[in-house]
Formats: C-alpha cells, structure tokens, sequence
C-alpha cells in the first residue's frame, strides 16, 4: 500500500518537502507556458542549533513557527513556502525575478535580525539564502534546486547572515574510475532520456551529497 502524501508540516503548517518537487514542476511548467519568471529561494536559519541548544527545543519550534510567519507575510500571496527540512525553507515565488527576490529577501534578513520575543526569550535571528530563477539560471527542476542550494552553501561558507543569487560554477576535473557497465548503463539512460551524462552525473552526486548530509550544512 502506497503512504500517503504529507502535504503540511505539523509544527508550522507550511508546505511540506514531500510535496516540494511535484509543486516545482507544475510551477515551473506554468512559467515555461506563459513566458513569465519563476524564482526558488532556498532559506537556512543561521546557527539553528546554538538556539536549540541555548533556549531549548520549545523555543527553537517558536523560532521555526514565526519565521514560516515572516517568510509568508514578506512575500506574494501566490509564494509556495515549504520547510524543506529541520531549519530549513524552501520558496516558489511564481513571476517574481531574481534581483526582485534578493532585495525581498534582503528585506526580510533585516527585519529577523532586530531582536524579537520569542516564546518570553529576546533575541535576534541570522537567515541565510540562495536564490536561482528560471529562465536565467535553468529551465531543469535539477538546476534550478542546485544552484539555489549552492548559494545558500556559499552563503553560509562566506559568513552567514546573507542572501546570495546562484551563478555558474566552474567544472573541476577529477579523476574517478567506473566499471564499463556502468558507463555503458550511463550512455543508454542519457540518450533515452536526451540529456548529457554529465546532467545526470551531477543530479546523481548532489543525491548522494543530500542523502548523507540532510540539515547539516554548517556541519
């Protein structure tokens, strides 16, 4: 028998990573339809785990809680809001341009940094986010959710407390060695699917990458 769907997280009643993809497909073919921008930011609360640790974990689900609320009332009424996982958010902003959703989301990055209550506790919040729009960035689902999530890599490896757009990253040689199954398997896939081994090298690293490491990026 087939789970069901979650379609809303229980704690802050966003949408929940179970139905990210499946509503980043649908938007993102409504943008390829009607011509019009689509962004995706990808949010990280900085440090989750010092406030977690500091304030307890009845405080870290108020934080949670309100920065869904922030998320939702700084942005357009047509804004999908998901938390993506642990301290992290994930944003489809239907016609909404990337320079537009940098100074949004700068916006909001100011107003969570002046010290708030929180369940009776006073403090501030640092976010970090990456931000990529089709059709500047991609017009691929996977591209679009690699380059927001290595913005939001590099804006937390750069310091944290910033939003950063996604930009072309350069492709680094490395030496690996596969059997000539796996190649051969590779080829096939790739031209039954037309795109390029290195597209489906990538979507399968970052797989990888996200199966071992989920909600440990400032690890």
């Amino acid at each position: 028998m087939n789970t069901p769907v979650q379609t809303h997280d229980e704690l802050t009643r966003a949408l929940s990573r179970d139905a990210f993809e499946a509503r980043l497909e649908a938007s993102l073919q409504k943008a390829v339809q009607t011509g019009q921008p689509l962004t995706l930011a990808m949010v990280d609360i900085d440090q989750f785990l010092l406030i977690n640790e500091t304030y307890g974990n009845q405080i870290g689900d108020q934080v949670l809680i309100q920065i869904r609320k922030t998320l939702s009332d700084g942005t357009p009424d047509s804004t999908l809001n998901f938390r993506y996982g642990g301290d992290e958010f994930a944003l489809l902003l239907p016609g909404m341009t990337r320079e537009q959703a940098l100074l949004t989301f700068e916006q909001i990055r100011l107003g969570l940094a002046e010290e708030k209550n929180y369940g009776g506790k006073n403090f501030a919040i640092s976010i970090s986010a990456g931000i990529a729009s089709y059709p500047i960035d991609g017009s691929a689902m996977d591209e679009l959710q690699r380059k927001a999530y290595q913005a939001l890599y590099r804006a937390k490896k750069e310091g944290r407390g910033q939003i950063l757009l996604a930009y072309d990253e350069k492709m680094v040689p490395k030496t690996v060695h596969f059997t000539e199954t796996q190649l051969e398997r590779l080829t096939a896939l790739a031209n039954d699917l037309s795109v390029t081994e290195a597209r489906l090298m990538r979507e399968a690293l970052d797989d990888l990458i996200n199966k071992y490491t989920v909600n440990k990026i400032e690890a």
